[in-house]
C-alpha cells in the first residue's frame, strides 16, 4: 500500500550522518541516533540533508545512509529520503534508488551553484515526479542553493502534480512560508526550516518543521508543537525561546555543519565529527558550546 503523504506532519530532524574519526561512514551508530529520535517523539525521519552532509556523501554513501536510516526505523515512522542534485539525471537517480529502497517520501533540493529559472525548477521537480510514484517535498534553501522555489511556482507544482505534496521551506522569511501557504491547495504541506520560526509558522498554518536544532533538542521542538496542538501558546512560546536562544548561539562554535554534531557528542550521541574539511573544536570552544547547552536545559550546568 502506498505512503499516505497526508500522515506527513510535525518535528522532522534532518538527521546528522554518523562518522567515525577519519570522516568514514559509522552506521552502526545510526540506531542509536534514531532511537534518540524517537524517544523524543519526533514524527518522522528525514535523511540525508544539508544537516547529514549530503553534498558530502558520493552517491553510494547516500544509499548506504538511507538504507541504515529505514533499517533503525523499521517502519516506525515515515522516512523522508533527501535526494536532490545538481543535475535533474542525478536527482532521477537518487529517487529512483531511494523510492527501491522503500522510503516512504522524498525531500528535493533545488539545483544548487546553479542559479536556475522558476520555469527550469518547475520542469525539474516535474521530470522527477515523473520518474517516481513517492509523495515529493520540494526543498527550498535560497540561504544554501542560491534560488528559492518561489509560492508561485510551488502552486504550479502542487496543482499539476498529484504527488507532489509540499516543501520544506527554509527561507527564514515568515511572509514567505504564508505566501507559499495561500498559492497552494488545501493540504499541502508547509515545513519550516529555519528553527526560531517553528512556533509562529505553526500559527499561520505550517504543518511542522525539518529543522537543524531538532538533532541536539528533539524534546523542545516536539514540546513546541506538542503545546501548539494542545492549545497551549504560552508553553509553545517559551520552549520556542529556548529553542531560539540554542540556535542563534550555535554558529559561534566552528563552521556549519560542525555544530550540530559537536552538541550532540557533548550529549552522548555518537555523531562523530563533520567531514572535513570542516574542522573539529578545540576545547575552549567544546566548554563553551557545553555552557550554550547547559543555559537552554539540556545539560547540568
Amino acid at each position: 500500500m502506498a505512503f499516505d503523504a497526508s500522515h506527513l506532519h510535525g518535528v522532522i530532524p534532518p538527521l546528522v550522518t554518523p562518522m567515525h574519526p577519519d570522516g568514514s561512514l559509522n552506521l552502526a551508530a545510526m540506531p542509536t541516533l534514531v532511537e534518540a529520535m524517537l524517544d523524543a517523539g519526533v514524527h518522522a525521519i528525514f535523511t540525508p540533508g544539508s544537516q547529514s552532509e549530503a553534498y558530502a556523501l558520493s552517491a553510494d554513501e547516500r544509499a548506504q545512509v538511507i538504507d541504515a536510516a529505514l533499517e533503525a526505523v523499521a517502519g516506525r515512522v515515515p522516512v523522508i529520503a533527501g535526494t536532490g542534485a545538481i543535475t535533474t539525471r542525478d536527482a532521477i537517480a537518487h529517487s529512483q534508488r531511494a523510492e527501491r529502497a522503500g522510503a516512504d517520501a522524498l525531500s528535493i533540493l533545488t539545483p544548487y551553484f546553479i542559479t536556475p529559472s522558476q520555469d527550469e525548477i518547475y520542469a525539474y521537480y516535474a521530470d522527477v515526479a515523473a520518474a517516481v510514484s513517492l509523495p515529493i517535498l520540494g526543498y527550498s534553501n535560497p540561504q544554501r542553493a542560491v534560488v528559492r522555489i518561489a509560492p508561485s511556482t510551488l502552486g504550479r507544482l502542487a496543482a499539476d502534480i498529484p504527488h507532489f505534496v509540499g516543501v520544506k521551506d527554509s527561507s527564514g522569511d515568515v511572509a514567505e512560508t504564508a505566501a507559499i501557504i495561500r498559492a497552494c491547495p488545501p493540504g499541502f504541506k508547509v515545513f519550516v526550516g529555519r528553527d526560531t520560526l517553528i512556533y509562529p509558522s505553526l500559527c499561520i498554518g505550517a504543518a511542522g518543521t525539518v529543522a537543524l536544532s531538532v538533532n541536539v533538542a528533539p524534546r523542545l521542538a516536539v514540546g513546541i508543537y506538542e503545546a501548539f496542538r494542545a492549545g497551549d501558546h504560552a508553553r509553545a512560546r517559551a520552549l520556542q525561546e529556548r529553542l531560539s536562544r540554542l540556535r542563534e548561539g550555535l554558529p559561534r562554535f566552528g563552521s556549519y555543519p560542525v555544530w550540530v554534531k559537536e552538541a550532540m557528542g557533548l550529549l552522548g550521541l555518537p555523531a562523530g565529527p563533520a567531514r572535513k574539511p570542516i574542522l573539529p573544536l578545540g576545547e575552549d570552544q567544546r566548554a563553551e558550546l557545553r555552557a550554550l547547552l547547559a543555559s537552554v536545559g539540556l545539560l547540568d550546568a
